[in-house]
């Protein structure tokens, strides 16, 4: 795009502000960037202590609207997430107490350890934008998103997301810990932020400018080519496939769409009017890895579905 928009200026301050309190997260704030414009939800599996709970309250410091963390814990109670009917003896009646699940965006920090019944609470406000709770459906805010955070080391008191959940976010982020440069720049960050705070980021996100936002990035051009690219992709993991032989489950219709709207998304970032095959493979990876599940033969190989992405990408080419 030869003149970028008011909110794509806004949107690239945004990002190079978040980016300024995070180190080594480059591709973390685009992700999340990407899936704010798509509006889509993100799932970030890490380490403890790699700032995945600091990158999510940096970027709800500038969006419109309120935010909430939930901290899941194996007691955790679907009305705790949703909200409740709280009896008024002076009416008679019941009222509802919205939950923190009526934010804009909320953190649902370790979502592993919240129960099923809290998990499957959490898929209907993720896929249709509304609660039903004392049998009335409640619509969410607009816009709403959804971070989730999980620890892959500790297993023990933990619920794994089913396939069902996994496929409601749009991207799924696999963070590593950072190396000795990195490690030494947080050092010097968090000594810095200890002597003298770093005063409130200048850039926020009106709610008006974030749906033109939106509107410019469905709005971007995925040439014939680029969309057939996409679904060869996408059909390696069916039968026939280029990995067929080492996938149970493959990617669903939905993963097609998923990597189509982050394609928009990272093209309108990149200052673009039209999607580009090297955006379909920056985000393969993030957008079908969760929505496939390897067989037992490719699990006792060492294989793992990110790794069965990275061989697609190797046989599919964008021509």
């Amino acid at each position: 795009m030869d003149d970028l928009s008011e909110q794509s200026h806004a949107v690239r301050r945004l990002g190079a502000e978040i980016g300024a309190t995070l180190i080594g997260h480059a591709v973390l704030v685009e992700r999340l960037l990407i899936a704010l414009l798509a509006g889509g939800h993100v799932l970030i599996e890490g380490p403890p202590g790699i700032a995945k709970t600091r990158a999510v309250k940096a970027l709800a410091a500038h969006l419109p609207g309120s935010h909430a963390r939930i901290q899941c814990t194996p007691d955790l109670l679907p009305s705790d997430l949703t909200g409740t009917q709280v009896f008024r003896p002076e009416t008679g009646g019941f009222d509802f107490i919205p939950g923190p699940i009526f934010h804009s965006l909320v953190l649902v920090d370790e979502i592993n350890r919240a129960p099923p019944k809290v998990q499957s609470a959490l898929l209907e406000a993720m896929a249709e934008g509304q609660v039903t709770s004392g049998g009335t459906t409640r619509p969410l805010p607009d816009p709403f998103m959804v971070v989730a955070t999980q620890n892959p080391i500790e297993h023990e008191g933990t619920f794994p997301l089913p396939e069902a959940q996994l496929d409601r976010f749009l991207l799924h982020l696999r963070l590593d810990l950072p190396g000795a440069e990195a490690e030494r720049a947080i050092l010097d960050l968090v000594e810095a932020e200890a002597v003298a705070p770093i005063a409130a980021r200048g850039t926020m996100i009106a709610a008006a400018d974030l749906a033109q936002a939106r509107a410019e990035v469905a709005r971007i051009h995925l040439a014939p080519a680029l969309k057939d690219f996409i679904v060869r992709l996408v059909m390696a993991t069916r039968p026939g496939g280029a990995v067929a032989e080492w996938v149970e489950h493959p990617v669903s219709p939905r993963g097609t769409l998923a990597l189509a709207a982050g394609v928009r998304a990272r093209a309108w970032l990149h200052g673009r009017d039209h999607g580009l095959p090297e955006d379909a493979e920056a985000l393969a990876a993030d957008a079908l890895s969760h929505r496939l599940i390897p067989a037992w033969s490719a699990t006792g190989e060492g294989r793992t579905s990110r790794s069965l992405v990275a061989d697609i990408l190797r046989e599919v080419r964008p021509w």
